[in-house]
């Protein structure tokens, strides 16, 4: 096991050159995925530290980029240093340089609402720039191993991994899994910050102690954010196993063979939720190079998941046998 201090290039550990534009918000640090974040968005999620040079600033204001056609509500445009992302009913996004996030509210939308995209998929991409895998997963350190859960809408990611906390063990990080492949044959997960979300019938049946539930950001939103004051894991942890969850008779693991393997890592990492248009410049290659080095390097299962709640500790008593029984042997 070895930690992780957010420093992927010594030039990104300075305050970046671009200073923020004047502004009445409060400048607030944070710390996750290894990095120290100064933010003008309050973000409650995550923990907060002092001042600090930052490796990520977040900034409000009017963002001067020329704006992409907008359909459907949303607007995307993807360069080798720059991301654009807007959603009409939130605002705009531009990730710059793998260190800064500058946001355009759209009026009248709270800091709550912003951070919903703003802590997955921008920082998802930001991390991506920096040169992290980033996964949409859940993670659960387990000991010293770790079990990372993917799968389809409403498989049962957050909810299985409520579960593990609940039988005990730390949360990694939920929804936007980092992993820092700088060693190849060690791939580490970073951790996040301590919030799960979880739908309501999961929250009523997995107890979760020490988690303070927070106010619904949107009714659209069909999860609640659940703030940890426990059970959470602050150290980087090596990665151990990958589960791809779906629904089953009975709790079950059957590891896929490498091509499947792969092609179940590359479906659900994070940015080709945004199509092959993300994968620019040097991109493309690397994004591959990095999903063939992490499923060469771990074991990927697919775990059956019990249907029904009142079920979920049987698929968490058999993941506990199977780290137990692979520990170090990956």
């Amino acid at each position: 096991m070895r930690s992780f201090n957010g420093s992927l290039a010594p030039d990104l550990r300075q305050d970046p050159a671009r200073p923020a534009a004047e502004s009445s918000r409060e400048r607030r640090f944070y710390r996750a995925y290894g990095l120290t974040i100064s933010s003008e968005v309050a973000l409650p999620e995550l923990e907060a530290t002092a001042p600090a040079a930052a490796d990520v600033v977040i900034a409000v204001g009017p963002i001067d980029y020329p704006k992409p056609r907008s359909e459907a509500g949303t607007a995307f445009r993807f360069e080798p240093s720059r991301q654009y992302l807007a959603w009409d009913a939130v605002g705009a996004f531009l990730v710059s340089d793998a260190r800064r996030i500058d946001i355009e509210p759209a009026p009248g939308i709270d800091d709550q609402l912003i951070a919903f995209p703003l802590l997955g998929p921008v920082m998802a991409l930001l991390l991506h720039q920096r040169g992290l895998l980033v996964l949409h997963a859940s993670a659960i350190a387990v000991g010293g191993s770790s079990a990372i859960f993917m799968g389809d809408k409403g498989a049962g990611k957050s909810t299985t991994a409520g579960a593990m906390i609940s039988a005990g063990h730390g949360l990694l990080t939920d929804d936007v899994v980092a992993l820092d492949l700088s060693r190849p044959d060690e791939p580490v997960i970073v951790p996040g910050f301590p919030q799960l979300k979880l739908a309501a019938d999961a929250a009523a049946a997995i107890p979760i102690r020490q988690a303070e539930v927070r106010p619904q950001a949107h009714p659209a939103i069909d999860k609640a954010q659940h703030r940890l004051h426990g059970g959470f894991a602050g150290d980087a942890v090596l990665a151990t196993r990958i589960y791809i969850l779906q629904r089953g008779d009975k709790a079950a693991a059957s590891r896929l063979p490498g091509p499947g393997a792969l092609s179940a890592i590359i479906k659900f990492s994070y940015v080709t939720r945004f199509g092959r248009a993300a994968l620019v410049g040097d991109f493309a290659a690397t994004h591959l190079r990095q999903c063939a080095a992490l499923a060469s390097q771990i074991g990927v299962y697919r775990l059956e998941v019990p249907t029904g709640l009142e079920r979920i500790g049987e698929a968490v008593a058999l993941i506990e046998r199977d780290l137990a029984v692979g520990d170090g042997s990956r």
